[in-house]
C-alpha cells in the first residue's frame, strides 16, 4: 500500500474536527500514535519512509492538504511536531524484527488507530476497510459469528447480550458474563476489536471461551460453535391472552416487522402488551425513535441528545400516532438491554406508557457518529450523550425497572421466567394505566 500523508492528516483532522463541531473539546493527544506501534497494535513496514516529510510543510485547508509552509489550523496543537511521528516510522521501518512479516497497511491503519484509541473511550473505534464491512454486515442482520453483542465494562471484556436463538445462546451464554480468554487467550487489557476478531469465524468453526458469572464462584468453559446468524429483529406471538412482542435489536428490518405486528394488533385489539427488550444491545436510533411512535403521539420527546455545547443539544421527537398508547403495557428489560432498547425504555417508563420489570439496564447512553473514510474505512466516535426525556442520564446509569424482578441462574437452567410471570400477572391485574 502507497502511503497517502493526504488521507492521514485529513483523517486525524476528520476525528478532532467531528469532536469540536459537537462541543467537544478534548486534547486528544496524537503523539500517541507512535506509541500504537509499540502497544497492541498492528505494525507494518513497506517502501521508501517519508521520513523527511513534515506537516509544518504543507497548508491544511477544510481538511486538504495543499501548498506549503502554511500556519497549522487553531485546533491542531502546536506542541505536536509530525516530524517526529515519521522518524519513529522509520525506525519501526528498519529496527523492527519482524519487518519482513508486516506491511504498510498495517502500520497505516493502526496508527489511525491509535489516534482514536487516545480518546480512551471503548465506543469510539477507527474501523479498516475490512471491520467497516463487518461493522456494516452486522447492523445489516447477517454474518457469521457466534450472535452475541461484546462490550466493555469495568474494562472487562463482557457479553452484552447474545441474540434469541443464536449459537452463543444456545451454547449458554448470558448477559452481562465476563470473557476470561478466548481459545486460551487471555483478554486482560485486550482491545474490543482485537476480541471481535478473535471470536469470529467462518461457520462450522469452534470457538472455546472461558466466562465469569455473578454468583458463580467457578470459572465457566463455553464452547461454542459458529454459524451464519440471520437476525430477525422482531416476533410475536400470544401469551396467556396478551400479546407479547420481543424486539432483538433495533436494525435494518426492525421497523417494517413492528409496522407489521402493530397493524395485527390494531386490527384484532388487545388486552394488554408484553413489549420485551431484554438482551436487546439496541442498533439504530431512528428505529428506537419510531418504535416509540406507537406508544408517543407526534411531538412528544422521545430521547434528548446532549452535546458538551448546550447549543447543539437536540431532542428527537416521535412522528408516530401513539397506536398502542390506549393498550396497557409492561416493558421486560434486564442487564443485556443497552442503547436503543434503554431509549424505548426510558421513554415509556418517563411518560408513563409503559411499566418496566426486571433489572436495571446496560447503561449504553452514548452516541457514536459514523463517518465514512473514502477507502472503504471509517471512524466511530462518540460525540454526545442519551437522556431520557425527563433528563435522565443514561450512560453509566442504565433504566432502572419500576418493579425489580430478577432471573436467577437456577431460573434459566429450569427455564423459568419470573419476569414474564410478573409481566401477565400485572397485565391480568386490571390495575396499569391504559
Amino acid at each position: 500500500m502507497k502511503i497517502n500523508k493526504q488521507f492521514f492528516l485529513e483523517t486525524i483532522l476528520k476525528s478532532k474536527q467531528i469532536i469540536k463541531s459537537r462541543g467537544f473539546y478534548i486534547a486528544v493527544l496524537v503523539l500517541a500514535l507512535s506509541l500504537c506501534f509499540f502497544i497492541g497494535l498492528a505494525v507494518g513496514l513497506g517502501s521508501k519512509t517519508p521520513a523527511d516529510w513534515s506537516i509544518t510543510d504543507n497548508k491544511i485547508t477544510d481538511g486538504k492538504v495543499t501548498g506549503t509552509d502554511a500556519k497549522l489550523p487553531e485546533y491542531l496543537s502546536k506542541d505536536v511536531d509530525f516530524k517526529l511521528f515519521w522518524k519513529v516510522w522509520e525506525i519501526v521501518k528498519n529496527k523492527y524484527i519482524g519487518r519482513d512479516q508486516v506491511t504498510d497497511t498495517q502500520l497505516f491503519y493502526g496508527a489511525l488507530a491509535g489516534s482514536v484509541a487516545a480518546l480512551g473511550d471503548p465506543y469510539s473505534v477507527f474501523l479498516d476497510p475490512e471491520n467497516n464491512k463487518v461493522f456494516d454486515e452486522e447492523l445489516k442482520g447477517a454474518f457469521e459469528g457466534i450472535g452475541a453483542e461484546i462490550g466493555l465494562r469495568d474494562e472487562r471484556l463482557t457479553v452484552i447480550a447474545p441474540l434469541p436463538e443464536s449459537p452463543a445462546e444456545k451454547a449458554g451464554l448470558k448477559p452481562l458474563d465476563k470473557i476470561i480468554s478466548i481459545d486460551k487467550v487471555d483478554t486482560t487489557g485486550m482491545p474490543l476489536e482485537q476480541a471481535i476478531k478473535l471470536i469470529r469465524g467462518k461457520k462450522g468453526s469452534i470457538v472455546v471461551l472461558v466466562v465469569e458469572r455473578k454468583d458463580v464462584k467457578e470459572l465457566k468453559t463455553i464452547s461454542v460453535t459458529r454459524d451464519t446468524i440471520v437476525v430477525k429483529s422482531v416476533s410475536a406471538k400470544k401469551q396467556d391472552g396478551f400479546d407479547y412482542i420481543k424486539i432483538a435489536n433495533f436494525n435494518a428490518d426492525t421497523a417494517g416487522g413492528f409496522a407489521e405486528t402493530v397493524k395485527g394488533i390494531v386490527a384484532n385489539g388487545s388486552k394488554g402488551i408484553i413489549l420485551d427488550l431484554r438482551s436487546n444491545p439496541g442498533g439504530y436510533l431512528d428505529t428506537a425513535v419510531t418504535v416509540a411512535g406507537y406508544w408517543l403521539k407526534s411531538g412528544e420527546v422521545v430521547v434528548k441528545e446532549e452535546f458538551n455545547n448546550p447549543n447543539l443539544d437536540n431532542d428527537y421527537r416521535s412522528t408516530g400516532a401513539g397506536e398502542l398508547q390506549k393498550y396497557p403495557t409492561v416493558v421486560l428489560v434486564n442487564g443485556g438491554s443497552a442503547s436503543a432498547s434503554e431509549i424505548v425504555a426510558g421513554a415509556l417508563q418517563d411518560t408513563k406508557l409503559g411499566t418496566l420489570v426486571g433489572e436495571t439496564t446496560f447503561g449504553k447512553g452514548s452516541v457514536q457518529e459514523l463517518e465514512n473514510l473514502g477507502d472503504g474505512s471509517s471512524i466511530k466516535i462518540t460525540i454526545a450523550h442519551w437522556l431520557t426525556p425527563l433528563g435522565r442520564l443514561i450512560d453509566k446509569n442504565g433504566i432502572t425497572p419500576d418493579i425489580k424482578v430478577e432471573r436467577t441462574e437456577d431460573d434459566y437452567q429450569k427455564d423459568i421466567d419470573p419476569q414474564l410471570l410478573k409481566a401477565v400477572e400485572l397485565l391480568r391485574s386490571g390495575t396499569l394505566k391504559k
